[in-house]
């Protein structure tokens, strides 16, 4: 969760105090696959979802950025929250780490991706694992899935 009592850069997102960038995430799981978006920007395929903008919740947060990133609003009844990832922020500057609450969402929404999103897609772990680059904290959310029986 994101720590309050520390001052945040709202037009950067990042954490100064701490060094860190609070996200939110979205697990979507179909036929044992995990959905993951391909950012435009940073050449790489992610988890949906973003950072926090400064007076967000988590939950507030990913709403807003499914809605950005993939064209669909989804209400909070819609998600559960799953677990927190803390991870090496990829594309940022070296020592700067990702704090992200994963929600899981639903499967049978029309999910497209929209401008700043080039592409979505389910992957397996293996076939993740095949990307250039791979981003850690992906990773991370294959294995606590995997470790919950959630994909195989």
């Amino acid at each position: 969760m994101q720590n309050n009592l520390n001052i945040k850069n709202s037009s950067s997102g990042v954490n100064h105090a701490l060094n860190t960038i609070p996200t939110a995430g979205l697990l979507v799981i179909e036929d044992n696959k995990l959905l993951l978006a391909y950012s435009k920007n940073k050449k790489a395929w992610y988890l949906p979802g973003g950072k926090l903008d400064h007076t967000e919740t988590p939950m507030q947060s990913l709403i807003r950025e499914i809605e950005e990133e993939l064209g669909v609003l989804l209400s909070a009844r819609e998600l559960e929250y799953f677990y927190h990832i803390t991870a090496p922020a990829f594309g940022e500057k070296a020592g700067t780490m990702m704090e992200q609450d994963c929600f899981i969402g639903p499967a049978n929404r029309n999910y497209q991706p929209t401008s700043e999103i080039g592409a979505i897609r389910y992957f397996s772990l293996a076939e993740y694992k095949e990307q250039s680059p791979v981003v850690p904290g992906v990773i991370m959310a294959f294995e606590k899935l995997t470790s919950q029986g959630l994909i195989r």
